[in-house]
């Protein structure tokens, strides 16, 4: 896709974040948009050949919407200044009770290039089936953590919202215990995105990915709890 055009356009938009402008240029708008959406499904056929979960991944469902949900936000401002996708089996890329990880990635108005992998804030339910994972996989979840091309790419777990205290219900001498106060089981890095070697960006991707693969699997055995319904 054009990154250069693609970074000019979120550029302008975070300075001109209104509907009048956004409507003004609404035109290089859908085009970028539809580039962006033939990068994700060349990026779903790459992570494919390592990944067989996401091989019949949707594309379009895999993108996330660009207007902002303003209902619960001081911030009024109606769209994003970043595009985005979010890759998982069944297109289930949003945190549910039954969890499963994300491939993510985001492209920034200033031409920052984040990715990871992992579950992102899942709901109490999955995320206490996380923790008693790692309590009953000590053993598997160290190996996860020290997987080489994990640790190379990405280091550690990320630690964004972490607790203070050790969660409830879980011994607080545990060895692992500070993975227990994780809140997301997560990792990703931030680099620049070379506008001027659009034909980089997917194997870039593809290769972060798979060097997040360690973390994925060891997600995917965790013990599927789904939601109650009435």
């Amino acid at each position: 896709m054009h990154l250069r055009d693609l970074t000019q356009f979120l550029t302008e938009l975070k300075d001109n974040n209104t509907r009048p402008w956004f409507l003004w240029n609404k035109p290089r708008y859908d085009i970028l948009r539809t580039e962006f959406e033939e990068t994700v499904t060349e990026l779903i056929k790459e992570i494919s050949k390592f990944d067989r979960q996401v091989a019949g991944c949707n594309p379009k469902k895999a993108m996330f919407r660009f207007q902002r949900d303003t209902r619960f936000s001081n911030d009024k401002t109606p769209y994003k200044t970043h595009f985005s996708a979010g890759i998982a089996p069944g297109d289930k890329r949003r945190p549910s009770a039954a969890g499963g990880p994300t491939y993510y990635f985001h492209i920034e108005a200033n031409g920052t290039l984040l990715f990871g992998a992992g579950e992102y804030l899942p709901p109490a339910a999955r995320l206490k089936a996380i923790r008693e994972h790692v309590v009953n996989d000590a053993t598997g979840f160290g190996k996860m953590l020290k997987n080489k091309h994990l640790r190379e790419t990405y280091g550690d777990l990320n630690p964004e919202d972490k607790l203070q205290r050790p969660p409830k219900g879980f011994d607080p001498n545990h060895p692992l215990v500070e993975y227990l106060k994780l809140k997301s089981y997560f990792v990703w890095i931030e680099q620049p995105v070379d506008i001027n070697a659009p034909e980089k960006l997917v194997p870039q991707l593809a290769q972060g990915f798979k060097d997040a693969t360690a973390l994925v699997n060891w997600l995917r055995g965790v013990p599927q709890v789904f939601e109650e319904t009435e």
